[in-house]
């Protein structure tokens, strides 16, 4: 028993080394210990001159949106370039969709803006009516949705007509 109980302390007080290699991309760095083993320091490897280059180019991310994409950066940062051009937007109901859709603000806009925000309020009522849970509150967005649905297609209708007339 006595002999058991060296051996098993002996298994206990060494250390595994595992000399695996690191991943294309990373370097060794000395040796870390987990669970009771050795395990190489794999860190990545420091940027060369060019892609830190490319980094200082993403610096250049807008602070404020243009909703252009500056030169070197991955994203837009979109903003109301003209807040006279802004029309606030309700579709939770068929009566908000219509009130929206009959306000000054809506029919002194183009047809164009106005095609615009029919397809904005139809997206936003399609979304929401597909992630509602609650019975209720789905049958109230789905027929805002239908009732965009139908007036986004009169758009469409009326935007062909347009285009027939040219």
């Amino acid at each position: 028993m006595k002999l058991l109980m060296e051996n098993w302390q002996e298994y206990l007080e060494e250390e595994e080394i595992l000399m695996e290699k690191c991943w294309p991309g990373y370097e060794k760095k000395g040796m870390k210990k987990m669970f009771g083993k050795m395990y190489p320091n794999c860190v990545k490897k420091k940027k060369s001159k060019k892609k830190n280059e490319e980094v200082e180019l993403s610096e250049a991310d807008p602070k404020k949106g243009t909703g252009k994409k500056p030169k070197g950066s991955g994203r837009r940062l979109y903003t109301d370039e003209d807040p006279s051009d802004t029309v606030s937007v309700k579709f939770s109901t068929v009566q908000d969709i219509k009130d929206t859709l009959s306000k000054e603000s809506f029919k002194s806009k183009s047809h164009k803006r106005q095609s615009q925000i029919i397809n904005l309020i139809h997206q936003r009522a399609r979304a929401a009516y597909q992630n509602a849970k609650d019975p209720e509150v789905k049958a109230r967005l789905k027929k805002s949705f239908e009732y965009a649905k139908k007036r986004k297609e009169a758009s469409k209708r009326k935007t062909q007509r347009m285009n027939k007339d040219k």
